[in-house]
């Protein structure tokens, strides 16, 4: 893939991965900041059960965060490859970094876009996975847990 079409369809996807970290992270932040006050509102704090639920959701917060903060580099790797001209010397130039950076060492052929794309989306999956294991655990911490 080559031209403006290829720029499009990588400017795109990096857009959307910033999207994507971006609003985890507020509600994972804002979760975190209000749930001592209520637990401790509706006396989460005396049932062991309701405890484990909140260090659930904070290590599962934790997990968000830094899979947020994947997204968001590959979100620049992306907007790296937007800014050359074909697929082939943007993924040359993505291995140059990363290989610079020490995370992967440089492969004799560069990944396909599409390869890149899916190793992205399972990131992504992982992502909702914590979000999704951290609303949980919030809400029967918060407010599910008997008194």
């Amino acid at each position: 893939m080559s031209g403006d079409a290829y720029q499009r369809k990588t400017a795109g996807l990096a857009a959307m991965l910033v999207k994507q970290a971006a609003w985890p992270v507020a509600i994972v932040i804002a979760g975190e900041s209000i749930a001592p006050l209520v637990a401790s509102a509706r006396g989460a704090f005396h049932a062991p059960l309701a405890v484990l639920a909140l260090l659930v959701a904070a290590a599962s917060a934790v997990a968000v965060l830094g899979l947020s903060a994947l997204l968001l580099f590959d979100a620049l790797l992306f907007r790296l490859m937007a800014s050359h001209d074909d697929e082939a010397s943007g993924g040359v130039a993505v291995d140059d970094v990363l290989a610079r950076m020490r995370l992967k060492p440089s492969p004799a052929t560069p990944r396909r876009l599409n390869e890149r794309i899916a190793g992205t989306r399972r990131l992504l999956a992982r992502q909702r996975i914590a979000f999704a294991v951290f609303v949980v655990a919030f809400l029967w911490a918060g407010f599910w847990m008997p008194r």
